[in-house]
């Protein structure tokens, strides 16, 4: 115990002074925030901010549906994307502090029927590396097993998992998935002897005090005060156009919810902030959710990722160094550690960054994909929160993403111009029309109907679009529900002039990752 003698109390009391105002949000920061949102027309947001264990902010902005009156407050939900890996992280980390698990675990002793492609990678693969994205995947690789819907059993998806094959060599390099998330989620099932949907709810969020998170998207629904999804949905390239709204039962669905299908309030992100800024401890103190060796196990870095510099906009958020823990990016803001991560749901964006040195956790959500309004605010705020001298964040990822969907629009242009050339397909409708599989999707139909050729992808409730003849044996399929980003599909032709393959690409380039329509090969289906 420290003793101040009475000589110090003023000084004493204006370091104390000096710390609370540190700790409250920019001056006017309320008023900046409806300014940007109002310029690029973002319906809603929800802004989280914890500073030396207590929440300072936790407020909404805006509206849950464009054009209607009801507001978006801290207890509205918002789907939180891939943010939720870290909750499924945390899940297993519970799990190693009970001693029924360890991070280096087989995971093929804890899941018999798990495989992946190769063997040797599932004899090795570990409980570690479900979460680290260096399995040898590709990027997004199976995403479309689950996105943006299916009628598959989570169990299905493990087993589906073993005809992806890899990109590269096992633990070889960085490559972000999904899918992994899915098999870490039913290894916290297998384990716990639980769901993973209440493992998280009773284990996480009730220990937290979250009352409005949810782990069920049938709970989500069932909340009135949840947002309403919503995109710019120009023909020609997503993020163009006025914003529309989504369907709202988009998504990962249920399945997919262990790699990010979790929605909570600006009060319960705050919440698990500060359960993450404190290391496991419980806010009320009375307890801990995991020990402190899991807390610094889950920030530790475990998987170089590749730096890419961002260009002259918003080239100062380039980071020095960039890695991959569990559930969690741990790379540098400005020579300042930091542990963040984004997330995406269609129609739904959220970040969240914390910085353990000051005891300063952020986080931002909201109802759009209007990305350049979200980060540019967050690294506002950081800037205030870390002493860095304050400049529009948000105009320099405006300017960026102008930067980037011009680019999109050139790209575009090229395939449009030159590349397309005036031709007629080899075979009549019903020439292309049949039942088709691909190794790890699965089956799609390819029929006429009213003298047009559809497709349908059969086991994603709704994925069914009209083709339209682009080049030679080339078709441009645009889907019922516009939200679903457009794919070229190409017939290849066997010596006999029947189908002997069928491939997708994605038309936009700068389609989401998730769309990883190249990884599908199709063949005839078997009579």
């Amino acid at each position: 115990m420290i003793l101040t003698s009475k000589a110090l109390w003023p000084l004493f009391a204006g370091v104390m002074l000096c710390m609370a105002a540190h700790a409250q949000v920019p001056a006017g920061f309320d008023a900046r925030v409806e300014q940007a949102m109002r310029a690029r027309d973002v319906p809603g947001m929800a802004i989280s901010i914890v500073k030396d264990g207590q929440i300072v902010h936790a407020q909404g902005y805006g509206v849950r549906r464009l054009g209607s009156a009801e507001r978006v407050d801290a207890d509205t939900i918002f789907p939180t994307g891939s943010t939720g890996k870290a909750v499924t992280a945390a899940a297993l980390a519970i799990l190693v502090d009970d001693g029924v698990l360890d991070w280096d675990d087989k995971v093929i002793d804890h899941l018999p029927e798990f495989r992946m492609h190769d063997p040797w990678v599932t004899s090795e693969m570990t409980v570690a590396d479900l979460l680290l994205h260096r399995s040898g995947l590709g990027l997004g690789a199976g995403d479309l097993l689950f996105i943006p819907r299916t009628s598959r059993s989570r169990a299905e998806i493990v087993t589906a998992l073993r005809n992806i094959k890899p990109a590269t060599s096992f633990r070889s390099g960085y490559a972000y998935d999904n899918i992994l998330y899915i098999v870490a989620g039913e290894l916290v099932s297998r384990v716990s002897g639980q769901p993973w949907e209440s493992f998280v709810r009773t284990r996480i969020f009730q220990p937290l005090g979250m009352a409005t998170a949810v782990s069920d998207e049938k709970d989500r629904f069932a909340n009135p005060n949840r947002v309403q999804p919503h995109a710019r949905l120009d023909p020609r390239l997503r993020g163009l156009g006025p914003q529309q709204v989504l369907p709202e039962r988009d998504g990962l669905g249920q399945v997919g919810a262990p790699a990010g299908g979790l929605s909570w309030s600006a009060k319960d992100f705050a919440r698990w902030i500060q359960g993450q800024l404190a290391l496991g401890a419980l806010p009320d103190g009375k307890g801990r959710m995991y020990s402190e060796a899991s807390a610094r196990a889950m920030w530790t870095p475990q998987v170089p990722v590749p730096i890419r510099p961002f260009p002259a906009p918003i080239a100062d958020i380039t980071p020095q160094f960039s890695a991959y823990g569990y559930g969690w990016n741990v790379q540098d803001y400005r020579g300042v550690k930091v542990i963040q991560h984004g997330g995406a749901v269609f129609g739904v964006l959220a970040f969240v960054v914390l910085v353990p040195e000051h005891n300063l956790g952020i986080a931002l959500q909201m109802n759009s994909e209007d990305v350049e309004v979200m980060r540019g605010l967050g690294y506002e705020l950081l800037d205030h929160y870390l002493g860095f001298e304050p400049r529009d964040w948000v105009g320099a990822f405006s300017s960026w993403n102008q930067q980037r969907l011009a680019g999109g629009l050139e790209a575009l242009g090229e395939v449009k111009g030159p590349a397309r050339k005036v031709s007629r397909p080899s075979l009549s409708p019903d020439g292309y029309a049949g039942s088709y599989t691909d190794a790890w999707y699965g089956p799609i139909a390819i029929f006429e109907q009213k003298g047009q050729l559809r497709i349908d992808f059969k086991q994603t409730p709704d994925m069914a679009g009209t083709l339209h003849h682009w080049q030679y044996d080339t078709f441009r399929v645009d889907w019922d529900d516009a939200s679903i980003e457009p794919a070229y599909v190409t017939f290849a032709l066997d010596a006999e002039g029947k189908v002997a393959n069928v491939d997708m690409k994605a038309v936009s380039p700068l389609a989401d990752f998730s769309y990883d329509y190249q990884d599908l090969h199709f063949k005839p289906s078997e009579k």
